[in-house]
């Protein structure tokens, strides 16, 4: 408790406990430094821990555990009426962040940060000002790590009331599930939570700007994933421009279609995810010269450091693919580099994954990517309809796929659909950090039944050497 007015100082003072936050502090004190955390929240872990990644996979998992009850009748299981208790369910949910929230915690104080609670603005590029609710803090650092991430971005015309209009944070602690949910934007964040409330029984239509899903990936993802969207019931508007909402009961989206055709949907609750801002307001960050891109991110090298010397950024807040492992591999560059270690961030790649159903996940170069690069690619995709494994699980839809250099047989990239192959990308990201080539993956012997057979029957068909598909 800070009453007043105090004045403290440490060596790195590490500004917000998401991801990229309680890494670099739990590494910063393991590597000697006195390290003061510095949390707005009441609990650790940010956004990803307490409304984002933890808890939406808990609810996407809940859901799809609904709907193979429901459809399991093709294997022999029937069961009728399966109840959903969605308050129940936030509570078991809830139960998962807490436990993993103060885990968390426990690891900083045991590895010896301090943390304090309350909002950080700089004063100084050696000085923060802390306002904890009950007073102020005066801190004096000699580095500082700028880990304050994003939030989800406005949309005019749908102003966020937590009620009618709300983001995924909401999303995720409703006390009972929507009868009609539409959301606004079909990234990652939306298609995700829009699969897991249609699963759950909503009539869910989801509005998108542009003409596809996905468009950056290969095209063989957005008709698969358009098609189970489809069997699942939710109704995908492409090339709509959502307008405005009017609030009530029901509340009225409009939306503007290809030549200008006006849309109207009735929404109980309007779910928006159209991306993410950096949280820099209030920081101070103009005080002390830290330079921002154009869409106010935070700029920084491959040591982690921004212009301003001893400060540092990681995380959402310094741009880049918005992901939690990413800042986890960030902290500890920058915790690595604070305490005089070398240490950069240059990994060959960052693994993604959504997780709709099927999930779709991706580490590397895609074929499009290598091609523009002026590769010369030679390519193998395994159809999981191919899969025993996928098979006994009854998730036979998507493809696992490989890319890599035609002539030097090097690994470049590996895009997967299908159950569950997020499992997959840790061993795809590993070879291509390592540099392996095609014959390295051919050779190593996956264990049979698995998923992970199709990594390796993808490589094999790419060698000209599949046994268990037709080689093309």
């Amino acid at each position: 408790m800070v009453v007043g007015s105090v004045s403290k100082g440490c060596q790195v003072a590490v500004i917000g406990a998401g991801p990229g936050g309680y890494v670099a502090a739990i590494r910063l004190a393991q590597l000697g430094k006195d390290v003061i955390l510095i949390e707005k929240a009441p609990r650790l872990g940010g956004v990803c821990l307490n409304e984002g990644c933890i808890p939406s996979k808990a609810l996407i998992h809940a859901a799809e555990l609904k709907h193979e009850i429901e459809h399991g009748r093709s294997m022999g299981l029937g069961v009728d009426d399966v109840s959903v208790d969605l308050a129940r369910m936030v509570s078991w949910k809830d139960g998962i962040v807490r436990r993993l929230t103060s885990g968390v915690q426990f690891l900083c104080e045991k590895n010896g940060a301090e943390i304090l609670h309350g909002t950080a603005t700089f004063t100084s590029d050696r000085s923060l000002r802390v306002d904890t609710g009950e007073g102020q803090a005066e801190i004096e650092f000699e580095q500082a790590v700028i880990a304050t991430g994003s939030s989800p971005m406005d949309l005019p015309g749908f102003e966020r009331d937590g009620e009618k209009v709300i983001t995924a944070r909401e999303a995720l602690s409703l006390d009972r599930v929507p009868e009609r949910l539409v959301v606004i934007g079909a990234g990652y964040i939306g298609l995700e939570l829009g699969t897991a409330y249609a699963k759950l029984g909503a009539k869910v239509s989801v509005i998108e700007f542009l003409p596809e899903v996905f468009p950056g990936l290969d095209p063989e993802v957005a008709p698969i994933l358009r098609r189970r969207l489809k069997q699942l019931g939710i109704t995908l508007y492409l090339n709509h421009r959502a307008h405005s909402v009017t609030p009530g009961d029901p509340s009225i989206v409009t939306a503007i279609g290809p030549d200008e055709a006006t849309l109207e949907l009735e929404a109980d609750r309007v779910l928006v995810s159209v991306g993410r801002v950096a949280n820099t307001v209030g920081l101070g960050l103009d005080t002390i010269g830290v330079q921002l891109d154009g869409k106010g991110f935070v700029v920084v090298n491959e040591q982690q450091e921004t212009d301003v010397p001893g400060i540092y950024a990681i995380g959402d807040v310094a741009g880049g693919i918005l992901l939690a492992h990413k800042a986890y591999r960030e902290a500890k560059v920058a915790a690595e580099v604070i305490a005089g270690e070398s240490a950069a961030f240059d990994n060959v790649a960052v693994p993604a994954v959504v997780y709709t159903d099927p999930e779709i996940a991706w580490s590397g170069l895609g074929e499009r990517e290598a091609h523009e690069q002026g590769r010369n690619v030679v390519t193998g995709t395994f159809p999981l309809r191919a899969s025993g494994r996928a098979m006994t699980l009854n998730a036979t839809e998507g493809f696992l796929k490989v890319i890599a250099d035609a002539d030097s047989g090097q690994l470049l990239g590996v895009l997967a659909v299908g159950r569950g192959v997020s499992e997959l990308m840790g061993e795809a990201t590993f070879g291509l950090e390592m540099g392996a080539f095609l014959e390295d993956l051919a050779a190593t012997i996956h264990p049979h039944p698995t998923m992970s057979e199709a990594l390796h029957e993808a490589v094999e068909l790419a060698l000209g050497k599949g046994v268990h598909v037709l080689n093309s």
